[in-house]
């Protein structure tokens, strides 16, 4: 199952699709593959995980780096449609208070 999947490119952002699991064995893949999108176009991006059932501790990371290129591009990152379990880990490493988590 492909992990990212571009579902919007316009002039307010990017708006990508993640599913799956993403974790250590794939965050690579997962990071080259944002960053690929966002290079083409450098906007926002927000992320719909309504469709990512588990990410791990290397995946935190990997939302980190992401955040920090978006942030001197002066652009915004986006997580909606967590589900609860997973929006519990950005919670308790207080991720909310770097990234904007709806």
């Amino acid at each position: 199952m492909e992990e990212v999947t571009l579902l919007e490119k316009s002039e307010n952002g990017l708006k990508i699709a993640l599913s799956g699991d993403i974790v250590l064995g794939n965050a690579e893949r997962f990071y080259e593959a944002v960053m690929d999108e966002y290079r083409a176009v450098s906007r926002d991006i927000i992320f719909d995980c309504e469709k990512l059932n588990f990410i791990d501790s290397t995946t935190l990371g990997t939302f980190v780096k992401i955040l920090k290129t978006v942030k001197q591009n002066g652009h915004t990152m986006k997580l909606i449609n967590l589900q609860s379990k997973i929006k519990k880990l950005f919670l308790i490493c207080s991720l909310d208070s770097i990234m904007e988590i709806a």
